[in-house]
C-alpha cells in the first residue's frame, strides 16, 4: 500500500476532528475553517518528464525494464517532497514544482550502481526515496532534473547470524515487515520511531533515526554494525567487526549522510531477542523542571526504563496525544507533567527495574498514575501525524521540531525556543500552543520536541518559515544541535553548516567531491548544490 498522496499514512485510519475540538481551536487560537481540503489527485497538472529520450533509455536498461521506470502522473506526484507540513500544504493545493521526472525502482545493489552512472552521465540528479517520510526538505533536491530512486524493491532479509545476533537488511524493507521477519527468528531490532509504519531500514541509516524506546534499544545508528554504499564512483563497504581500531569509522560518515554521499544498498544491525514482557506506565510531577530532573537520574545512575518521555506542562494539559481528550485537561490547573516509562524484557528483568526505577521516580517526587496512561500512550504512539492531518482539514497550522543538547543547559535551550516560537507565531493574532516533551534521554544529556499549533496567517508556509528559522537561531544560540533526529535536508542545512563549522563544511564537501563528483546525489541537502 502507498501513503496518503496529501497526508500521512492510511487514509482508513484518518480520524477527524470531533465538532468541540474545532471550537476549541476557534475560541484559544482563532482558527478559522479553510477551504474544502485537498484537490482531487486527477485534478493535479504534472508537466511532462523534462529529459531525453537517451536519458530514459539509459535508465530502462540499469533497472531491466520499462514497468520500472515509471513516468505517470500518480507515481510522480507520490514522490514529490516530503511529510513536513509546509511540504503537506503545497501538495494539498496541488503544488507539485519538485515533482521528479521519473520514478526509478532498481531490484539491487547492482542495478542502483548502473542508475547512479546513467544519472551522471546524462546529467539527472538522484533522489534516494524510501518511505517518503522526511519533514526537513529531504526529498526536494536544488537541482532539476532529477529521478526519484525508489528502493521498495530492494525489501529482504540478506542474512541472519542468531550468534552474533547481527541481521543483514535491504534499505526498502518497511520497519514493520522489519520487525516481522526478524520475529519469525525471534528477535527483534527495537527501533519505533513515530514514523515506524511507513519509514523503511535505509532511512533510517541516512538520517541517523532515534525510536521511541532509545533509551532501552539505543538510537539506530548506535544498531548499525556495518553498511554498504552505492556511489557514482564505486562501491563503499564498511564494518568488518562489531568495533574496531583501524583508522576512522567510515560507517559514521556514511550514517546521517541523506543520500548525499551514497546509496546505502544493505545494513547490517543488532539484534535483540524477541521481550517476553511489554510494560508501560505513567507518572506525575508537578513541574517540568522537576520531571526533567528524574529522568537525569535514571539516565545517569539507572535503572534506565526502555521507553522514558516526560510532557511539559503544556501537552500535558492539552492532551494532544489522543484527539477525544484535547482540552480535557483544561478542568486541572494543577495537572503537572506527566512522564511514561516503559519497560521491556524477560518477565524477571522487567519487574525488577520496574520496581528500582519506582523507587527513584518517587525519591524524585514523582507520583504513579498506573497502567492506563502508559496503555493510551502505547496505542496511539503512532497516530499524531494523523492528527495533524486533521489539525490542517481544521484550519489550524500545526508542526513539529526538536533538538538535543547536554542536561545542564535544557532548561535554556526549552525556553529560547518556546520564546522564539511564541514570538514570531503571536503575529497571526492569538498566541498560539507551544507544546514540548523529552522525548530521548542520554547519561549527558536529552532530546526536547516540540509541537506547536497555531492560526494560519495570510501564508502558512512563510509564516511557519519564518517561525521555523526563529527556532533555529535560539537552539544555536542556546547550544542545542540543530537537529536530533529528524535529519538536516534544506530546511536546517544552513543552521547545520554553522554547527559544523568552516573547516568541517571544507572536509564534507571533499567527501562529497570525491564519492559523487558530477553533484547528482540529492543536490542541495546536507550541502548547497553547486
Amino acid at each position: 500500500m502507498d501513503m496518503l498522496w496529501s497526508g500521512w499514512g492510511d487514509p482508513a485510519e484518518a480520524t477527524p476532528l470531533p465538532d468541540t475540538v474545532i471550537g476549541l481551536l476557534h475560541d484559544l487560537l482563532g482558527v478559522e475553517p479553510r477551504g474544502s481540503g485537498p484537490v482531487a489527485l486527477e485534478d493535479v497538472a504534472v508537466p511532462a518528464p523534462r529529459w531525453e529520450p537517451a536519458a530514459r533509455r539509459a535508465l530502462v536498461a540499469a533497472v531491466g525494464g520499462e514497468e520500472h521506470v515509471r513516468t505517470d502522473p500518480e507515481a510522480r506526484i507520490r514522490h514529490t517532497r516530503g511529510k513536513s507540513t509546509p511540504d503537506l500544504l503545497r501538495i494539498r493545493e496541488g503544488d507539485v514544482t519538485d515533482v521528479p521526472e521519473a520514478v526509478v525502482l532498481p531490484a539491487g545493489h547492482d542495478e542502483v550502481l548502473a542508475v547512479l552512472r546513467a544519472c551522471a552521465e546524462h546529467g539527472l540528479a538522484v533522489v534516494p526515496f524510501g518511505g517518503g517520510t522526511s519533514v526537513v526538505g529531504g526529498l526536494a533536491p536544488e537541482r532539476r532534473p532529477f529521478v526519484a530512486l525508489d528502493l521498495r524493491r530492494m525489501d529482504g532479509l540478506l542474512a541472519l547470524d542468531p550468534v552474533s545476533r547481527t541481521a543483514t537488511l535491504q534499505p526498502g524493507l518497511r520497519a514493520p515487515r522489519a520487525e516481522a521477519l526478524l520475529a519469525e527468528h525471534g528477535f527483534t531490532l527495537g527501533h519505533f520511531p513515530q514514523s515506524y509504519e511507513w519509514a523503511t531500514v535505509g532511512g533510517f541509516a541516512a538520517t541517523r533515526s532515534s525510536g521511541q524506546a532509545s533509551a532501552g534499544y539505543g538510537r539506530f545508528d548506535e544498531m548499525v554494525l556495518g553498511l554498504t554504499l552505492a556511489t557514482p564512483r564505486g562501491t563503499l563497504d564498511t564494518g568488518r567487526a562489531p568495533r574496531s581500531a583501524a583508522g576512522p569509522d567510515l560507517r559514521q560518515l556514511i550514517l546521517g549522510s541523506e543520500g548525499a554521499f551514497g546509496v546505502i544498498t544493505s545494513v547490517t544491525v543488532r539484534i535483540r531477542p524477541l521481550p517476553a514482557t511489554r510494560l508501560y506506565e505513567g507518572w506525575r510531577f508537578a513541574s517540568f523542571e522537576e520531571g526533567a530532573a528524574a529522568l537525569r537520574r535514571l539516565a545517569q545512575d539507572g535503572p534506565r526504563p526502555t521507553v522514558l518521555r516526560l510532557s511539559d506542562e503544556t501537552e500535558t494539559l492539552i492532551g494532544l496525544a489522543q484527539p477525544d481528550a484535547i482540552g480535557s485537561g483544561a478542568r486541572e490547573p494543577s495537572a503537572g507533567c506527566t512522564a511514561v516509562a516503559g519497560y521491556e524484557g524477560t518477565q524477571e528483568d522487567t519487574a525488577c527495574r520496574r520496581e528500582r526505577a519506582a523507587a527513584v521516580l518517587r525519591a524524585c517526587g514523582g507520583t504513579p498514575l498506573g497502567g492506563e496512561p502508559g496503555r493510551r500512550w502505547a496505542a496511539g504512539r503512532y497516530s499524531a501525524p494523523y492528527l495533524r492531518d486533521a489539525l490542517l482539514d481544521a484550519g489550524a497550522l500545526v508542526e513539529t521540531l526538536e533538538t538535543a543538547t547536554f542536561w545542564s543547559r535544557v532548561p535554556e535551550l526549552y525556553a529560547a525556543v518556546r520564546d522564539a516560537l511564541t514570538g514570531t507565531l503571536t503575529g497571526a493574532g492569538t498566541p498560539p500552543l507551544v507544546m514540548c516533551h523529552i522525548s530521548h534521554v542520554y547519561e549527558n544529556g536529552a532530546s526536547l520536541y516540540f509541537t506547536v499549533v497555531s492560526a494560519r496567517g495570510e501564508d502558512a508556509v512563510a509564516h511557519w518559515t519564518r517561525a521555523k528559522h526563529a527556532a533555529n537561531e535560539a537552539i544555536l544560540a542556546a547550544g542545542g544541535t540543530i537537529s536530533h533526529h529528524h535529519g538536516v535536508g534544506t530546511d536546517h542545512r544552513d543552521w547545520y553548516l554553522r554547527e559544523a563549522g568552516p573547516l568541517g563544511t571544507d572536509a564534507l564537501r571533499a567527501v562529497k567531491r570525491r564519492l559523487d563528483p558530477d553533484g547528482v546525489l540529492n543536490p542541495g541537502v546536507l550541502l548547497p548544490a553547486d
